[in-house]
């Protein structure tokens, strides 16, 4: 499926700002064998007083801004198109929950992508109690470890209600799970919380997903999303898999990935600093095309 992308960040300042820097992780990864990018920009309006890239450890394309003092406000838009190659495989090769240990055990790569670096508690996912005993017992019985992720999942799914206005981004996970309620976020490190506690290594995968609408009804602009899944390592053979718990499904070729991380901190749309003296206020809008 070939996807042309939109996205616009906003913010607006009550009194003129200081300097700042930022970092912006937004535009989409080119993934061998997922999906390709063909063409990609980035505008900053007004436009900042150095720019420049960089990919980070776990392999995401950041760039980097330093805005000078006086805005009143500053506005990120991105374009691209993107050629999504394939679906996720229903084949299951997974391990059995009983060999994966051994399995990473074995695995001697420190690189981004292994999976050491996703099995223990990150800065915004901590291990929490109450979540691992819910997804032990979501996973019953499970033969393999892409079973226990799909059980893990849709019982979050189920035990979660979505509601936009719930949480705020630094909203702690024991809470949105006491809740039972938040957005793609919260769905996603709970998630990442109670498989790790497991055991199964498992990354937060930020990026886009198309919405399609109602039938008899039009398709409106800006009405998609940033987003954010699951990925879970499975085993030697099977290598990882990526769910969406709010959506309970496995990622299809309605997902866009922009990267990777241990959790939301990794791979923020806009991270750093600005001087303030006064409040802000941001929007973001997310347009996707299908061009096939």
């Amino acid at each position: 499926m070939l996807y042309r992308l939109r996205l616009s960040i906003r913010y607006d300042f009550a009194r003129p700002t200081g300097a700042g820097r930022q970092l912006l992780r937004i535009s989409p990864a080119d993934l061998p064998g997922l999906q390709k990018v063909q063409q990609t920009s980035i505008t900053i309006t007004p436009p900042p007083a150095e720019r420049s890239h960089f990919t980070d450890f776990f392999g995401n394309e950041v760039t980097q801004v330093v805005l000078p003092a006086g805005l009143t406000h500053i506005r990120f838009d991105m374009a691209g198109r993107v050629l999504r190659l394939g679906d996720e495989s229903e084949l299951d090769l997974s391990a059995t929950l009983d060999s994966l240990p051994g399995d990473l055990r074995d695995v001697t790569d420190l690189g981004p992508h292994s999976p050491h670096h996703f099995v223990r508690p990150s800065p915004r996912i901590p291990l929490v109690p109450p979540i691992v005993d819910f997804a032990r017992s979501a996973c019953g019985d499970a033969a393999t470890v892409r079973e226990a992720v799909e059980c893990v999942g849709h019982a979050i799914h189920d035990h979660m209600r979505f509601d936009a206005r719930a949480t705020e981004v630094d909203t702690p996970i024991a809470d949105a799970f006491s809740g039972q309620h938040g957005v793609c976020q919260d769905f996603s490190q709970i998630m990442i919380s109670g498989l790790r506690g497991l055991g199964i290594p498992a990354a937060y995968v930020s990026g886009f997903l198309r919405t399609v609408p109602p039938p008899g009804k039009p398709r409106l602009e800006g009405a998609d999303a940033m987003h954010a899944w699951v990925r879970a390592w499975t085993g030697a053979e099977a290598g990882w898999c990526e769910y969406d718990p709010t959506n309970a499904c496995f990622v299809a070729a309605n997902h866009v990935t922009i990267g990777y991380g241990r959790d939301y901190s990794d791979v923020a749309p806009v991270t750093g600093s600005t001087r303030l003296a006064g409040s802000q206020t941001g929007s973001h809008s997310v347009d996707i095309v299908a061009e096939d």
